[in-house]
């Protein structure tokens, strides 16, 4: 099986730009920024609700902290937010206010909770309608860590960022090129 193709900085930016014209702008702008930018998986995505990601004070988490239950291999993690992803979380939170914290976070257009299957279907027809063919729900992981890698960031460090058991796991995810090898080696 072929893995999911990763995105350059300008491709996730076409990719945005296409989402800023369409319905549910906000609500999908923030799935795939949770993706590309902490690194989470769809299923984690849809799992998300409002108490996971919302203080007390209505602030954003700097950690997400997700259950067992909402994670593959029933491993609970910590999920660390940029602030640039906060902000994003912030703007969606304060358009689509919720009383009920336990309440999924993002929603389908018939106002039902994702489920991991269709936000994974929903990311694949993003992609392919944004004209980034071979992208896929798993696009947003695997370029999280290829770009923290290229930025040199430890394997280990990566490892816990994605919740891999195996380090041989996430070093699967990060795509090299020619180029990155050259500067490598001038790197001697």
């Amino acid at each position: 099986m072929a893995q999911a193709r990763t995105l350059k900085e300008k491709e996730l930016k076409q990719l945005l730009q296409f989402i800023a014209f369409r319905k549910h702008a906000l609500r999908n702008r923030c799935t795939c920024l949770m993706t590309h930018w902490a690194g989470m998986r769809v299923g984690e995505v849809a799992a998300l609700r409002y108490s996971d990601v919302l203080a007390a004070d209505g602030s954003i988490l700097a950690e997400i902290r997700l259950s067992a239950q909402q994670t593959k291999g029933d491993k609970a993690r910590v999920v660390y937010v940029a602030e640039k992803l906060r902000k994003e979380l912030l703007n969606y939170v304060r358009t689509y206010p919720q009383t009920d914290p336990t309440r999924p976070l993002f929603y389908t257009q018939k106002r039902d909770h994702f489920t991991a299957n269709t936000l994974a279907q929903h990311f694949f027809w993003l992609y392919k309608a944004a004209g980034l063919n071979g992208a896929s729900s798993h696009s947003g992981r695997r370029t999280f860590i290829t770009t923290l890698a290229n930025k040199g960031v430890g394997i280990r460090v990566l490892q816990q960022l994605s919740g891999h058991a195996d380090i041989q796991t996430t070093a699967r995810y990060i795509e090299t090129t020619d180029a990155m090898k050259r500067a490598a080696v001038e790197l001697v």
